[in-house]
């Protein structure tokens, strides 16, 4: 086989279970409010019910929305470790080792698929922010921008959530080992700035991925001081990213070949 038809059938067999899981999705109904409808519902719980009595200097909705776009990431992501530990569990995985099928083109199809799927849910609360009076004072390059990061940490939380959902053994299991994806976003600059924060949750708050990659959307988005977040964002998201697609083939090897 050539280089260029080893590609095509990579590719080729990458492009069908991509397929296969975004057809899973308008199927699962817990997915959808979970990726979907809870992200949206959180920032206008935020917005007008805890909006009037936080002071961040702006309003209130400019201040949470690159918050919650980041707390939606973490939510869709977190279905992949759902997806992935269901397919091994009832048998599917099995099913594809018997056809002339790319074994990593699995998991490259439930990461594409939850990005997919992010982008939606981030394109959704983005509408409904505008709605609610999200004013982004910035340009088209810086749009572009934020999106590059939004979709580099998403592929990052996706690998990630692969990767957890190869180490849980069930599929309620793999929907529990998630929540240090879905609790991250609390603890940072989302919702409040970490200033306000006790010294000993402060310096978690600063120094973790989440917030960086918050201020530096929101530093794209709303003009505001971006700092040294940018490239520790992007640090952050490949570093992630590239340990936890390591880890993710290894563990599928593992798993596959007892």
């Amino acid at each position: 086989m050539t280089g260029r038809s080893s590609a095509y059938w990579a590719m080729s067999n990458a492009a069908v279970l991509i397929a296969r899981s975004l057809r899973h999705v308008p199927r699962s109904l817990d997915s959808l409010l979970l990726g979907v409808a809870l992200p949206v519902l959180l920032m206008l719980l935020f917005v007008y019910v805890f909006g009037g009595a936080v002071n961040v200097g702006t309003a209130y909705v400019d201040y949470v929305v690159p918050g919650v776009i980041v707390l939606c990431a973490g939510y869709g992501a977190s279905m992949t470790a759902v997806s992935v530990a269901t397919d091994m569990v009832n048998g599917v995985i099995d099913r594809f080792r018997s056809m002339p099928i790319l074994a990593s083109a699995v998991l490259v199809g439930h990461v594409i698929s939850s990005v997919v799927r992010n982008l939606v849910s981030t394109l959704l609360v983005i509408v409904v922010a505008l709605l609610a009076g999200f004013r982004p004072t910035t340009s088209i390059n810086r749009w572009l921008a934020a999106f590059g990061v939004i979709v580099l940490f998403v592929l990052a939380l996706s690998w990630a959530s692969a990767a957890l959902g190869m180490l849980a053994r069930t599929v309620e299991g793999a929907s529990g080992i998630t929540f240090v994806i879905l609790f991250l976003p609390y603890l940072s600059s989302a919702f409040v700035p970490t200033s306000t924060m006790p010294e000993a949750l402060r310096v978690i708050s600063d120094h973790q991925p989440i917030t960086h990659v918050i201020e530096t959307i929101r530093g794209l988005l709303m003009g505001t001081p971006i700092g040294n977040s940018g490239w520790l964002a992007v640090l952050w998201s490949l570093g992630i990213m590239t340990v936890s697609f390591l880890a993710a083939g290894h563990l599928f090897r593992a798993r596959n070949t007892r």
